[in-house]
């Protein structure tokens, strides 16, 4: 079984310090969590951005700023900005964080509207979506297929048919959300997509580390972090993203598979290739 690519989700857009007092809004901030995910095994830093205040913005300067640091601290690792944002973004605003320098190596394109709970609603048009991978294609970024149910994985290879992707393509399934987190359901999400495609999956909430092991059994890839959850177990807050990563890497060496490094992830991901 090949090596298990690790993503840390380390802020994202919708967790805050009163959910728990680590999460990072400044760049410091965000610069300590990548580096306490990387040191830990991470070789994927899937980065949102927010201000001082803990605002999330795509703000391509604060990308610009939060990138330079992570890159300084951890020169090897991928850093894959979110496209997805905020709730109420413009389709402008959350494609602003791929115009860094230098043009990321991945990013995530969302598959398909998902409600987030009450009344928010998450929007991805199909001409949003076709439009999303059709810019990362000409820019060369790898997108990561986020697909939180069946059908975004049918919109996906819609987007596919249209010549607007790169194969081998690598999907994230985002369960808990808006489809179940069960190992029923991760089976088959993993049975909808194309042979010699990637994956990565997470749980989220109290599903983080069931996901993880069922995708670390199954030969998939795993992502872990404040944005998915909080807790390093039931009542227990996470100190940093860095003991999530390492709890993974625990369950990891009890199945049998080690860990890859950020440029034997770029090898399995076919990235720069």
């Amino acid at each position: 079984m090949e090596k298990l690519i690790i993503t840390a989700c380390i802020c994202g857009a919708e967790v805050t310090k009163e959910h728990n007092p680590a999460v990072p809004y400044t760049i410091e901030e965000i610069v300590r969590e990548a580096k306490s995910a990387y040191d830990a095994g991470a070789s994927i830093i899937h980065l949102h951005v927010r201000w001082d205040d803990g605002t999330p913005t795509q703000d391509t300067a604060r990308f610009q700023e939060a990138i330079d640091a992570i890159r300084a601290v951890c020169p090897d690792v991928i850093i894959q900005p979110s496209t997805g944002g905020a709730v109420g973004m413009t389709d402008l605003e959350r494609l602003a964080s791929t115009d860094v320098v230098p043009t990321p190596e991945m990013a995530t394109l969302d598959c398909g509207t998902l409600n987030f709970g009450g009344d928010d609603i998450f929007v991805n048009t199909d001409n949003t979506i076709m439009n999303f991978a059709k810019i990362m294609k000409e820019k060369g970024i790898k997108p990561e297929l986020e697909v939180f149910d069946k059908g975004m994985v049918d919109i996906a290879l819609k987007v596919d048919r249209k010549g607007l992707l790169v194969h081998p393509l690598h999907f994230d399934f985002v369960l808990g959300v808006q489809m179940t987190a069960t190992l029923r359901d991760l089976a088959f999400m993993v049975g909808s997509i194309p042979p010699g495609s990637t994956w990565t999956a997470c749980g989220i909430g109290r599903y983080n580390y069931e996901i993880a092991a069922g995708a670390i059994i199954m030969g998939g890839h795993v992502r872990v972090g404040f944005e998915d959850s909080l807790y390093l177990e039931k009542g227990v807050l996470a100190k940093s993203n860095g003991e999530m990563v390492e709890k993974v890497v625990r369950l990891a060496k009890f199945f049998g598979r080690e860990i890859a490094t950020p440029d034997e992830a770029r090898k399995i991901l076919s990235i720069g290739q």
